[in-house]
């Protein structure tokens, strides 16, 4: 069977793009079955969880939109749903990675500017935010948990 993704990147790259962006939530829940995907999609939300916590009061309207309009629906189709219904499908950035240069993509890379300013407005917020290059690719972590990767290709 052919993968979606991959022949999206493959038609991507016939388009000749000067650069491609990828931002990933980093959670493995694309080709799981259900309770390795429960386990990990539990993991991955306590963590997106706390640091909301840490970040806006609970009664913060904008919290309460981000949780009851974005999250919430996320986190019951990767668990309520299977097959066609489920379109939340994350994907690891070393995935990715694989994925783009199997395009005949290669890395671009990130900006010093785009990076100072991330790290300036990460520093405005408290909590145990973690910001960090990895491999070109910028990755956004609450704790120990890697939640969002970006990078860019050509």
């Amino acid at each position: 069977m052919q993968n979606h993704r991959n022949r999206l990147l493959r038609l991507a790259k016939c388009l000749s793009p000067k650069v491609v962006t990828l931002v990933e939530q980093e959670s493995n829940t694309n080709n799981l079955p259900f309770l390795p995907r429960f386990v990990e999609t539990m993991n991955y939300y306590l963590a997106v969880f706390e640091s909301i916590d840490a970040a806006l009061p609970r009664e913060h309207r904008e919290r309460i939109n981000v949780e009851q309009h974005c999250l919430a629906r996320e986190v019951v189709n990767l668990v309520a749903c299977e097959g066609a219904e489920r379109v939340e499908r994350h994907e690891l950035l070393k995935k990715w990675r694989s994925r783009f240069e199997m395009a005949g993509f290669t890395p671009y890379p990130l900006s010093s500017f785009i990076n100072c300013s991330i790290k300036n407005l990460q520093e405005s917020y408290q909590g145990h935010y973690t910001l960090e290059e990895r491999d070109g690719a910028l990755c956004l972590g609450w704790r120990n948990r890697v939640l969002v990767s970006s990078c860019a290709w050509r």
